[in-house]
């Protein structure tokens, strides 16, 4: 398999969060939870790991263990291995709860979906977490001057980070030499259930779902795809669809 994406010019690889063999079973029951931190315009890569040490501190108060590495950009991604029980729709929700946790102890935190209300924030990309959508898997090179690489790295090590840049083609094959800081992300796999909770009290205390993508279908619950400072009331109805003739 990696000479054939070899030869045919792959340089960054998105596997799906599903690394099952009883496919196609099992493509509907992700292993992996990812929580993508994506600096917006006015904030930089050192806020973006300013902000993963607080979600490893949450992440540890919830009894789970997350893994980061660079994204190869601006960003970090956190993985936490799952058990294969819940559903891409279940681990959708508990990433938009552990975001919504995130943002209320952290004012540069958000999980709005409509860029023009992130502000100068790090934006919790819990769509990430949808079907069909991947993330730069960890060692892949990103098509960016400088050859970046999407790095894993320990939680001590990424504190220490100021420029993604720094890991790149050249770089990072020789961190290898000392052991994968990685090396123990498949030891266990954690239930969803404390991120589940956390997103059933949000929904409890008034907060609902949050906006898909535009290439997904309208699903239940789902709040208007209009822009906010494009919305006109009187065209939706209370279940967020279009009114006819609106």
């Amino acid at each position: 398999m990696p000479v054939w994406c070899a030869q045919m010019g792959t340089l960054t690889f998105h596997p799906w969060p599903v690394r099952r063999t009883d496919a196609p079973a099992s493509l509907d029951h992700p292993d992996e939870l990812r929580i993508d931190l994506d600096p917006q315009p006015g904030t930089t890569f050192t806020d973006a790991v300013r902000v993963a040490g607080l979600a490893a501190e949450l992440l540890d108060e919830l009894g789970l263990r997350g893994y980061p590495k660079t994204s190869g950009n601006r960003g970090v991604h956190i993985y936490v291995r799952i058990r294969p029980e819940w559903e891409f729709t279940d681990v959708r929700h508990a990433a938009i709860g552990f975001g919504r946790e995130l943002a209320r102890r952290d004012e540069q935190v958000t999980t709005a979906w409509w860029k023009e209300e992130r502000g100068e924030r790090i934006f919790v990309d819990f769509n990430q977490n949808n079907r069909d959508r991947t993330i730069a898997s960890a060692y892949s090179l990103r098509p960016v001057l400088g050859a970046t690489v999407s790095t894993p790295m320990t939680w001590s090590e990424l504190a220490g980070v100021s420029d993604p840049r720094d890991f790149h083609l050249f770089s990072v094959p020789d961190r290898l030499a000392d052991g994968d800081p990685w090396a123990t992300v498949d030891d266990e796999a954690f239930s969803l259930q404390p991120l589940l909770d956390l997103w059933e009290e949000q929904v409890a205390a008034g907060e609902g779902e949050l906006n898909f993508p535009p290439d997904y279908p309208k699903m239940p619950g789902e709040p208007p795809r209009v822009q906010p400072s494009k919305k006109r009331e009187d065209h939706w109805d209370a279940d967020g669809n279009r009114l006819e003739g609106a």
